[in-house]
């Protein structure tokens, strides 16, 4: 199915989400493969991100949810990165029972490692690029940010436009 969603009517502010969805696709097939210099696995760095890009500490549940793990599979992993100094479990103050994962200094380094090898590998690739194909990612960083926190602010997100194929309840 394609989904064209429009500015307006001219095709050139037309953007064509199957499109856009491939390339992103085909982007990240490559990007999440970049070697790094930390060995591990792809979940760990997904959770150290998690941890250290969110709004603080969260709860084990959280945690799996967001990761889209089971709640023994975010255990073990959360056990491994404390026992390796890369997490800390620390009692939740607004529920006794509950447990609250903090990242530690050293999950942060990996975190900013992973962030450089990636930007090293990243820069012969982008330099082979003309200036006009540069100036064009530059400018869709504004939108591709934006996409991202709306994503991951998904339930509290209101689209400002109907999704193609759906009713706008306004008209």
């Amino acid at each position: 199915m394609r989904y064209i969603f429009g500015v307006n009517d001219t095709s050139d502010d037309d953007l064509d989400l199957d499109a856009f969805a491939t390339a992103v696709e085909n982007f990240n097939r490559f990007y999440i493969r970049l070697p790094m210099l930390e060995k591990l696995s792809f979940t760990t760095l997904s959770v150290l991100d998690t941890l250290a890009h969110g709004d603080g500490p969260v709860r084990l549940t959280d945690l799996a949810k967001t990761e889209q793990v089971s709640q023994p599979g975010i255990t073990q992993l959360v056990t491994r990165l404390e026992r390796d100094g890369l997490v800390e479990r620390r009692p939740d103050p607004s529920d006794g029972r509950a447990v609250l994962v903090h990242i530690t200094e050293a999950g942060r380094r990996i975190g900013r490692s992973r962030h450089d090898d990636r930007t090293r590998h990243l820069a012969p690739l982008v330099a082979q690029l003309t200036a006009g194909q540069r100036q064009a990612i530059a400018g869709a960083l504004p939108a591709l940010t934006r996409i991202a926190e709306l994503g991951r602010g998904r339930s509290s997100a209101t689209p400002t436009q109907p999704v193609a194929g759906e009713v706008d309840p306004e008209r």
